[in-house]
């Protein structure tokens, strides 16, 4: 894949189900590709486009929560906003510790004057992994109704270190998919991996 030193990744869930959902996800997609071309902080970019959305749902019951990623390779930084989202996580395998990216943020489409804030680390290094997920993941449950909650899932990157993403993100979904066996999943599951190869590439997936 090209190198590119900051890639901005971003996770939501909307709420309800069905052709409506689908469509206001994709107005909020569009509408963060096309505000993250333009300079601003993480914040500015959400705050923007929440002041957007806000304009055709504010007072329906329409929203969507989100977590947006900014990843800085050639500084070793990383930038996110908590818009009523999961927070993501990350594993460092030097330290074997886990720290969930938090903060608070309204969900988008709630307050069209809300200002949301950035949250920063900077000690970014090779080795390092980001996973973002649905509270799908967490949810699922087994044929008893027992949820599989967080643990289960971050002791996979634990234990997936030294492989890739893919296998990474394979391994999640496998670990899953033991768990539920053949449960119905009533929730979203989306999760994405990021694996920090270098200081200067990073490859998702």
């Amino acid at each position: 894949m090209d190198w590119h030193p900051i890639t901005g990744i971003a996770v939501g869930d909307v709420s309800g189900h069905g052709i409506s959902s689908a469509l206001l996800m994709a107005t909020v997609r569009a509408s963060l590709r096309q505000r993250a071309s333009i300079p601003g902080s993480a914040a500015q970019v959400i705050t923007d486009v929440n002041a957007l959305l806000a304009q055709d749902v504010e007072y329906s019951d329409d929203f969507i929560i989100l977590f947006f990623l900014v990843i800085d390779t050639q500084r070793g930084a990383l930038e996110w906003v908590r818009a009523g989202h999961d927070p993501a996580v990350r594993y460092n395998p030097i330290t074997d510790s886990l720290d969930e990216l938090k903060g608070a943020g309204l969900a988008l489409g709630v307050q069209a004057e809300w200002q949301y804030e950035s949250h920063t680390l900077d000690d970014l290094a090779a080795g390092q992994i980001i996973l973002l997920g649905t509270e799908g993941i967490w949810e699922a449950e087994n044929p008893k109704g027992q949820r599989i909650g967080k643990d289960p899932i971050y002791q996979v990157l634990r234990e997936m270190a030294e492989y890739s993403a893919p296998e990474i993100l394979k391994a999640v979904f496998d670990v899953l998919k033991k768990y539920v066996n053949g449960t119905r999943t009533d929730d979203d599951i989306t999760a994405v991996i990021v694996k920090v190869e270098s200081i200067q590439s990073i490859v998702t997936n």
